[in-house]
């Protein structure tokens, strides 16, 4: 009888954790190399651990909030219900998806600095018109 070799999709609460030290270390502008440095780990398991394929133990999950500056419940906000739920079905957090990418984070950051509040607006309609939205 052959053995399967099918990948094991990471469960979707390891992801959802990986994702928020995920958007914490970019949003303090920290590299995944820095990250690994400071709890002496590669960079390279600091991306399994953001994308969930490696689970994040108690002992690292307390670094990584004491390196991050956040409290560890910070990891499981906005979590999908039930450790059991299809990751094809998990509620999207589109902050937590926005802020994930440099691009989200660098427009953030822009448009925070932007004191006039006509021109944020109009921006906004700019990007729901190119994404397609009408209101």
């Amino acid at each position: 009888m052959p053995i399967s070799m099918a990948a094991k999709s990471p469960n979707p609460i390891d992801v959802h954790v990986g994702s928020r030290i995920r958007l914490q270390r970019m949003m303090r502008k920290m590299s995944q190399s820095a990250l690994g440095d400071a709890v002496g780990i590669t960079f390279q398991q600091i991306q399994k651990y953001e994308k969930g394929t490696n689970r994040v133990s108690a002992s690292r999950m307390q670094q990584f909030a004491d390196l991050l500056h956040v409290p560890i419940s910070f990891f499981f906000e906005g979590q999908p219900e039930g450790a059991t739920a299809s990751a094809d079905k998990l509620p999207s957090d589109e902050l937590s998806l926005f802020l994930s990418t440099s691009e989200g984070l660098a427009l953030n950051r822009g448009f925070i600095q932007i004191k006039d509040e006509q021109l944020r607006r109009k921006l906004v309609g700019l990007v729901k018109a190119a994404a397609g939205q009408d209101s």
